[in-house]
């Protein structure tokens, strides 16, 4: 199969039916074999019922219904390990994602060899409450991951079909999907100017909530890719280095108060210098973070992905 097309939605009942003609005319002008893989996240309208009524009539429909809302991350994940395509291409439900733009995404996984082609709505219809967050949210997101992407949270995207299969998608992850693939390997990561359609039906479900817990997902996963399954190279060093100045202090407290007896003056109690107080404070601090380290390890050669991989090709 030439195409699987991963559609997550929430309440778009309206849009699904034009939506699927709309891909069906491009696939047929390109002569693509495909298949679309609408994955309803706990829609309360008639999302489901319109997508069993398409099935019916076009087997290369296929779909999976949430019991509840789980999110889009989930939704992904979920379709991504029923893919059969050699291109995967996700997209939203909301028409505000061009099917047109499908065969040169094709085109740039198999001719041109990227592994992940993310699309850039350079030209956006969205109010300015939306854009602008975005716009600092995709150039932090460059600084932190290194990928030269402007849209990293496009819903258009095209993905060679290991890339689908061999990372996992979970929580609100899929705004760092670039970087998920990154860390597993994925380097070939191109991007392509694609048209945004204004939303013709219902309503965005963009909060700022989404925002704030975009920055907070990204600083995770920058973590996690760094020190993940080496956290003592993290904590261990900041607690060795914060102890090593609480030691030092120590020594300022010892001296100060050996100056005083050395020349007969009075000496003031230790407890009364500052360097007693930093002294402690970072003994404290510098302890706990090494041992958090160390449990850190511990937990971590303790987890079934300690030895994780992804084989790019193999012979037998």
């Amino acid at each position: 199969m030439d195409i699987s097309i991963v559609i997550p939605l929430l309440n778009e009942a309206e849009s699904l039916s034009e939506l699927y003609e709309w891909i069906d005319k491009v696939m047929k002008e390109k002569q693509f074999s495909f298949e679309v893989i609408f994955v309803d996240d706990g829609s309360t309208d008639d999302s489901w019922q319109t997508i069993h009524e398409l099935h019916k009539n076009h087997p290369e429909i296929k779909g999976i219904r949430f019991q509840k809302n789980y999110g889009k991350s989930p939704a992904l994940q979920s379709a991504f390990q029923k893919t059969k395509g050699d291109v995967v291409i996700t997209m939203d439900a909301d028409l505000q994602d061009n099917p047109d733009e499908i065969p040169e995404l094709y085109r740039m996984i198999k001719e041109e060899k990227y592994q992940l082609v993310s699309g850039w709505k350079k030209k956006r219809y969205d109010p300015v409450s939306k854009t602008l967050p975005t716009k600092l949210f995709n150039a932090t997101a460059r600084a932190f991951s290194g990928i030269a992407l402007h849209d990293f949270n496009c819903g258009l995207k095209a993905y060679d079909k290991n890339v689908v299969k061999n990372i996992e998608i979970y929580n609100d992850m899929h705004r760092w999907i670039p970087f998920l693939a990154k860390n597993a390997g994925f380097t070939r990561i191109g991007e392509k100017e694609v048209k945004h359609q204004a939303r013709k039906y219902g309503y965005t479900k963009f909060g700022l909530n989404r925002f704030f817990n975009g920055y907070l997902d990204l600083f995770t996963l920058w973590f996690l890719s760094k020190f993940g399954k080496k956290p003592m190279h993290f904590f261990g060093l900041a607690g060795s280095l914060i102890f090593i100045i609480g030691f030092v202090a120590v020594l300022a407290v010892g001296v100060i108060k050996g100056h005083a007896l050395y020349a007969g003056i009075p000496a003031p109690l230790i407890t009364n210098t500052p360097y007693f107080h930093i002294a402690l404070a970072c003994m404290i601090i510098g302890t706990q973070l090494f041992l958090a380290g160390f449990i850190g390890e511990l937990i971590t050669r303790n987890s079934p992905e300690r030895n994780q991989y992804t084989i790019a090709e193999e012979l037998e």
